[in-house]
C-alpha cells in the first residue's frame, strides 16, 4: 500500500502489481534494488538498511522504483555503470538534469500511456511515468 514514510516524511510510490507482472514476465527479475521487506516484488531485495546504492548488481535482472525525490539521479546513474539488465520506473521528467545526464544513455525508454495509479492511491498520480532500461550486453 502507498505510504509516508514516517522518518523522512518521503511518500512511497508503491509499484502497480499488474505492470510489475508483465514486466517480470519479460525480463525475469532476480532482485529489487529499492524495497522494504513488506513490499518487495522479489525474493531478494535490498531495503534502506541494506542500501541497494552500495551492493553490486552485475549479473543481475534488477527492479528498481526508486524514491523519486532529488536523489533519483543517483538511482539512475547506478542502473546505467552497474553491468546489470535493470528496469527503473521513474517519472517522465524529461526537463531535468538527472534525465538528460543519465536516463538518456538507457538502451530503451518505455513511455507509459496515461497516468499510473500507485496502490493505495485514490486517483492517477500527477506525473507521467516511464520505464528505463539498461541491458547487460556482456552476458547473451
Amino acid at each position: 500500500m502507498s505510504f509516508t514514510d514516517n522518518t523522512t516524511g518521503e511518500y512511497e510510490h508503491v509499484t502497480p502489481q499488474r505492470l510489475f507482472d508483465e514486466l517480470n514476465e519479460e525480463f525475469h527479475f532476480t532482485v529489487d534494488v529499492c524495497a522494504t521487506k513488506e513490499l518487495a516484488k522479489c525474493q531478494k531485495y535490498y531495503d534502506k538498511k541494506s542500501n541497494g546504492l552500495i551492493q553490486d548488481w552485475s549479473g543481475e535482472t534488477v527492479w528498481c522504483n526508486p524514491p523519486y525525490g532529488r536523489d533519483i539521479d543517483m538511482w539512475v546513474k547506478k542502473a546505467m555503470y552497474s553491468r546489470a539488465t535493470a528496469v527503473l520506473l521513474v517519472p517522465s521528467r524529461t526537463d531535468s538534469r538527472w534525465w538528460h545526464r543519465y536516463a538518456m544513455t538507457a538502451h530503451e525508454i518505455r513511455f507509459i500511456c496515461g497516468r499510473l495509479r500507485f496502490k493505495g492511491a485514490k486517483d492517477g498520480s500527477k506525473f507521467p511515468s516511464s520505464l528505463l532500461i539498461w541491458r547487460n550486453t556482456s552476458n547473451p
